[in-house]
């Protein structure tokens, strides 16, 4: 397992190679990659894709297009139609609840609190499908792949899981709604008791000129340390910087 940075994780799962919301390029929008680039390597071989929701900075259209014409690529329900207008067209859509298998792997969609509109939580217009996390398994091995979401109710109906990868901030000086933050994200451990704890969503992207801000430079690099000193002794936490091996 690689964390490539924001929410994109290269896992390697019962014959598959999976990239979870990949975000590869140096640039998402106005955004720009803090830490170094991505080489050809990180999404070499890739066979499937996992999309939690619309927004740019997870489901990001470039990124995707660098990838093989044939990758697998399992979105919300109800976004597959857009993203087969944007060329993408081997698409899976999955609501809440659904699953689809690859061979010896299932994946199932779970619940997330978080905005599913692509362009934010205030507009209306333009592509929705509402967000969702993913629960992979494999020969007994379960792993929650939580996107971006708040907590919710239900969310010790996971548990327990074997790896989580969550979030712990996100790309700006402040958290909008539907994100955790460290405290949170390590109530999310308590809930869903995972024996390994990956914080993710963290240290990759800022705003240029935020990025050079105090503030700034510190919400790169303290949110998972954070999170782990929350986390205690409930999991075992992993960090991993971007673009680097978990464990």
């Amino acid at each position: 397992m690689r964390f490539l940075g924001h929410s994109t994780v290269r896992m390697e799962v019962a014959g598959h190679v999976v990239l979870t919301d990949p975000v590869l390029t140096p640039r998402v929008g106005p955004l720009h990659r803090v830490v170094a680039p991505l080489t050809p390597d990180a999404w070499a071989g890739v066979d499937l894709v996992l999309i939690s929701h619309l927004h740019g900075d997870h489901l990001h259209l470039p990124s995707l297009r660098l990838l093989p014409r044939d990758v697998r690529v399992v979105v919300p329900r109800g976004a597959g139609t857009w993203l087969r207008h944007k060329g993408i067209g081997n698409v899976d859509e999955l609501a809440v609840g659904e699953r689809v298998t690859y061979g010896d792997l299932t994946v199932t969609a779970t619940t997330a609190r978080h905005s599913g509109h692509r362009w934010g939580p205030r507009l209306t217009y333009g592509p929705h499908a509402p967000a969702v996390g993913h629960l992979l398994e494999t020969s007994g091995v379960r792993i929650y792949v939580a996107g971006d979401t708040d907590l919710f109710d239900g969310m010790t109906d996971l548990a327990p899981v074997d790896v989580a990868l969550l979030p712990v901030w996100g790309w700006g000086p402040t958290l909008g709604p539907g994100h955790l933050d460290p405290a949170r994200a390590a109530e999310a451990v308590r809930r869903i008791r995972p024996r390994v704890a990956v914080p993710v969503h963290w240290g990759t992207l800022a705003l240029p000129g935020v990025a050079r801000s105090r503030r700034m430079r510190r919400l790169l690099v303290d949110p998972p340390h954070e999170f782990a000193r929350a986390v205690g002794a409930m999991s075992d936490v992993i960090i991993a910087s971007p673009g680097t091996e978990v464990g």
